[in-house]
């Protein structure tokens, strides 16, 4: 079944009595028992809640995998994740990846003993001279936050199975539907259901995926026992906006699409970060292993006077933090999603004071391309 399908029939299963086509929203937190002993599956809605459930089948269907889990946020979903390991364990991540991952691990699991190792995950090489004998985990982005590297997940997915180690793909930024991480490899895919799997700028949510159903027992267990769960709104907030996934992303990458090749040709832009160039580093590679190349654009203008002046008179396009939604927003990665990055490695790695990020979202590209134009040139 093509993926667009499945998408759209997700819940569409759940309420046999009454067939009712949406999923009912089970604003429960606790169900009564048939009998001693006896439970109809649901007990307590940390454990277990049928809409959560819903959603979190609907996602393994997604992602071809044995489970789907659903977290508060995408950073309860890697906290989560990350009580799979103990103190002493070391991991190699992407080195330009969002800010609050890095934080997350720089601020928190440091101190519980946990070690990170940052690397330009678009390097093979460079991932495999990190691995070290307490290496237990590779944590990569598909598409890195926010300068758009791409790494080889099917060699580097070969590269943990020879070393025994996990490989885990945050794929927030490309979705199920451009590209299924545990196809190519992966052990698990992460996402922030904030973003495109949501889409309107409306739920905060985390989602995450696992291949083996061993590891999904294990996964599992710790979601219950953190117990930093969606809520059934949020589950069905996100269940309906995976139906609408693939026009929304259809459309939001051919709007990217046009908007890189703008940027590419303006006399105020030094550089334009986007897979869908045939100039990107990356391109290749990501047309081999997924099927789009997402509606995300960041971009260095020639001075830091223009970064403001895009911002703040920008009349259509929004100056917010976050992603993926129908609407277009721009962020300063620098001072918004990466501020926790120490400064010096911030510049190293390019997420300068005159670089901006651009989640393209569904309106009419001419009217986008228009606005950014009025705001380069207004005084």
């Amino acid at each position: 079944m093509n993926i667009e399908t499945v998408a759209t029939q997700i819940g569409l299963e759940w309420d046999t009595r009454t067939g009712a086509v949406s999923v009912p929203i089970y604003q429960a937190a606790t169900f009564r028992h048939p009998g001693l002993g006896q439970s109809t599956g649901y007990d307590y809605s940390r454990s277990g809640n049928p809409t959560r459930q819903a959603l979190e089948e609907g996602m393994a269907r997604l992602d071809g995998a044995a489970r789907g889990f659903a977290y508060s946020s995408g950073m309860a979903a890697i906290t989560s994740l990350l009580l799979l390991f103990k103190s002493g364990d070391h991991i190699v991540v992407t080195e330009d990846l969002y800010g609050g991952t890095y934080r997350l691990f720089e601020q928190i699991f440091q101190q519980f003993g946990l070690e990170f190792s940052y690397v330009d995950s678009s390097d093979n090489s460079l991932v495999e001279a990190a691995i070290k004998p307490n290496t237990k985990a590779l944590f990569i982005e598909s598409l890195t936050n926010p300068l758009l590297k791409v790494a080889d997940i099917p060699s580097l997915a070969t590269l943990c199975k020879s070393r025994n180690l996990l490989c885990i793909v945050d794929n927030t930024f490309l979705t199920p539907y451009l590209m299924r991480p545990l196809d190519l490899g992966a052990d698990i895919a992460i996402y922030s259901g904030s973003k495109y799997l949501s889409g309107h700028n409306d739920t905060i949510c985390g989602l995450v995926t696992v291949k083996d159903p061993a590891l999904a027992e294990r996964v599992y267990f710790q979601q219950n026992g953190a117990g930093a769960v969606l809520g059934p709104q949020d589950s069905w907030l996100t269940i309906r906006g995976i139906k609408t996934l693939s026009v929304r992303l259809d459309r939001q990458e051919e709007n990217a699409a046009k908007i890189a090749d703008w940027l590419v040709n303006h006399d105020l832009v030094a550089k334009v970060y986007y897979p869908g160039l045939k100039d990107h580093p990356g391109h290749e590679l990501l047309g081999s292993i997924a099927r789009g190349y997402g509606a995300m654009i960041a971009f260095e203008v020639k001075s830091p006077e223009l970064v403001e002046r895009l911002l703040l008179r920008s009349r259509l396009i929004s100056f917010a933090e976050s992603l993926g939604g129908v609407e277009t927003l721009m962020t300063f990665p620098a001072l918004q999603t990466h501020a926790d990055i120490e400064p010096a490695k911030r510049e190293a790695l390019g997420i300068n004071d005159r670089l901006l990020r651009l989640s393209v979202g569904i309106e009419n590209v001419d009217d986008l391309i228009d606005d950014l134009e009025q705001a380069f040139r207004a005084e």
